[in-house]
């Protein structure tokens, strides 16, 4: 398993915010339903995190990216566990299409650790196998499951937000802290309403 590397280039790609990637790095992923937020909040984010940006660009100290998360991370997980939009992930067929794909190529284009499927977005724990981008393994995995999401529930247009939120784990430490985060992240659900996978390794190293 490899973490972040001081001394190895980083790919960067999207915008304001950009993906750092590194050759067969791990990363905490999330990405939600396109209708899980109002508009009307988001502007607020968007507009209260671009200013943040301008004054602290990348690359970040560890303290820097921790408030980066403190501050606007966890205000994104606030508003989606309010339980906007149409929810359709708490529909366990629908989860189904989610989880499948997911599990399409463990073991050889990436390695989960953990995830959980919440009611309308997702958090995942993996890393990238060697050769592999994030953009095209999570590009494939949102037009996968929007196609077949929207063909099951008979509609049409965008499901997922078109971007994601990634971090590129750090060590142990962070890897520990991340998979805590998604164990607890349905802790307010009830049986039913979500998905949650652990690998082994992290069933044993969280007990």
């Amino acid at each position: 398993m490899r973490f972040f590397n001081d001394f190895i280039e980083v790919r960067k790609t999207g915008g304001k915010l950009p993906h750092w990637e590194q050759p067969g790095a791990t990363y905490f992923l999330t990405w939600r339903l396109a209708d899980s937020i109002p508009e009307e909040l988001m502007v607020k984010w968007r507009a209260e995190r671009d200013g943040w940006l301008l004054e602290h660009p990348k690359p970040w100290e560890p303290e820097t990216e921790e408030e980066y998360h403190r501050v606007f991370s966890m205000e994104i997980e606030r508003l989606m566990d309010k339980g906007y939009g149409s929810c359709v992930l708490r529909d366990g067929r629908v989860r189904k299409v989610v989880e499948d794909s997911f599990g399409s190529a463990d073991g050889t284009r990436y390695d989960l650790h953990a995830w959980v499927i919440m009611p309308n977005h997702v958090h995942l724990l993996f890393s990238l196998a060697e050769g592999e981008t994030l953009e095209k393994v999570v590009g494939g995995w949102k037009k996968y499951t929007a196609r077949r999401i929207n063909v099951m529930l008979g509609q049409a247009g965008s499901l997922w937000q078109k971007d994601y939120f990634d971090t590129m784990i750090r060590g142990w430490e962070h890897m520990i802290r991340a998979a805590r985060y998604v164990r607890g992240n349905p802790r307010k659900l009830r049986e039913g309403e979500f998905t949650l996978y652990e690998a082994d390794w992290v069933k044993r190293l969280l007990g």
